[in-house]
């Protein structure tokens, strides 16, 4: 089963995160075979949180490799959202043919509102990471859509979603985490 977490920040937590990187990133190494897609999200060059898509066994242990992680354990974060996902591309972000460098990268959330829409791949697949829908834990209720994309600016990243058709949608700076090798 396949799991959408996007930890966002507490106001004034750099510092802690800062400290905390090296247990982050060996936590996460611990998940290495799991992950989908992984990356810190910024607002303006500042860092606003940390996305994962993960590929885990069930919702029990989606909910234990989001609330263990180290930031969250130090109270780095203010909120969590965690929800299943389907991986519509079938590939992890280290697949992405636009590799890890190069132009603007964003997290594009769209807030689901009555009938699901964006369930097909969009047409233009060239800028997508990680393309797929955010659904309940039992994966029978569509909440939204999550997407990673290369794009110009965040207008354009947003445009990925038919934007009138969600209750709201979110975009914000990605860039590829984890360790460089």
């Amino acid at each position: 089963m396949e799991f959408f977490c996007h930890h966002r920040d507490r106001p004034g937590s750099l510092a802690l995160r800062t400290e905390l990187v090296e247990e982050h990133w060996a936590y996460m190494d611990r998940y290495e075979a799991e992950l989908i897609a992984r990356g810190p999200t910024f607002d303006e060059g500042v860092l606003t949180g940390s996305v994962h898509i993960v590929d885990l066994p069930d919702p029990a242990a989606a909910r234990a490799f989001a609330f263990d992680e180290p930031n969250y354990q130090a109270g780095a974060y203010r909120d969590v959202m965690l929800r299943r996902w389907r991986n519509l591309l079938g590939r992890t972000m280290w697949d992405f043919p636009g590799g890890r460098e190069g132009s603007d990268r964003y997290l594009v959330l769209g807030l689901g509102a009555g009938e699901a829409v964006d369930l097909d791949v969009p047409d233009d697949r060239d800028g997508l990471i990680a393309y797929g829908p955010l659904l309940s834990d039992d994966g029978a209720a569509w909440l939204g859509t999550a997407a990673l994309v290369r794009a110009p600016d965040p207008e354009a990243a947003r445009a990925v979603l038919t934007r009138e058709r969600y209750a709201g949608t979110e975009v914000h700076e990605w860039e590829f985490g984890g360790r460089r090798s």
